[in-house]
């Protein structure tokens, strides 16, 4: 099978590490191709840079098919653009966000996330809530890290998390650790071994949430809400998304 992580910013560094966390639980036969849009922001930090990346993203979906792409992850913990995504293709999408909160909960009766900047504590506490996790995550905690200083020092970065992890285990009592940060992947197992609990990154539940679907056979559900978009006229620079490639054809399931 043929699995496309999109990192929905343009940061080819980070692109590059997201992909090697997802081939380091791949299984064998499983081709794990990770992208960044053609355009968009360089880090993902506030509702704006969320909303002006989700275009982008949807494009590497709707591209996907015609690539021979079996299943998507979208690798940022806020998972933008994710329903959209659904809309455009009939192979299944996961944000690693998404998985992440569904493979604690069975892990894990509470659990905290750990994440970057402050402002975006809020956004991340609302997509906890509308995955309805609100009653699981016990506390979204930040730290002074911004996405781009984590590759910059991967050191600071490491010794900032473990602070913010340590606390989340002691004060909290997080009987799991969430990364919410793409970025923050290559730590997770140096994390859990000193922590004790479960500590999670978000692309490599994707990528497993991915795989087993794919071997169900199941694709996304088209009876109503994600439905394939309406061809439409769109104006300016987004002219050219007024016609998807999935909105002229059928369905994997009617072929």
């Amino acid at each position: 099978m043929k699995i496309k992580i999109i990192n929905p910013n343009t940061n080819q560094a980070m692109t590059e590490a997201i992909g090697r966390a997802g081939r380091s639980v791949a299984r064998a036969g499983t081709e794990i191709v990770a992208v960044s849009p053609a355009f968009g922001p360089s880090s993902i930090e506030s509702f704006y840079d969320e909303l002006m990346s989700a275009p982008g993203t949807i494009d590497e979906v709707a591209l996907g098919d015609s690539q021979g792409c079996d299943a998507y992850v979208i690798a940022c913990y806020g998972d933008p653009g994710l329903h959209g995504a659904r809309e455009v293709t009939t192979r299944p999408v996961i944000g690693i966000g998404e998985a992440s909160l569904y493979t604690a909960s069975t892990l894990a009766a509470r659990f905290s996330i750990v994440t970057v900047i402050p402002r975006i504590k809020t956004m991340l506490e609302e997509m906890v809530a509308g995955y309805g996790f609100a009653h699981k995550v016990v506390r979204v905690r930040t730290t002074p890290l911004s996405v781009l200083d984590i590759e910059q020092d991967l050191n600071r970065a490491l010794e900032t998390l473990r602070a913010e992890a340590r606390r989340a285990v002691a004060e909290d009592d997080a009987e799991a650790i969430l990364l919410g940060c793409a970025g923050f992947a290559e730590f997770a197992d140096v994390l859990e071994a000193e922590l004790g609990v479960p500590v999670l990154d978000g692309v490599v539940c994707a990528v497993k949430w991915a795989e087993a679907l794919v071997e169900l056979g199941v694709h996304t559900s088209k009876h109503k809400t994600y439905r394939l978009p309406e061809a439409k006229e769109y104006t300016g620079i987004f002219e050219r998304f007024g016609s998807p490639p999935s909105a002229t054809r059928k369905t994997d399931a009617a072929e």
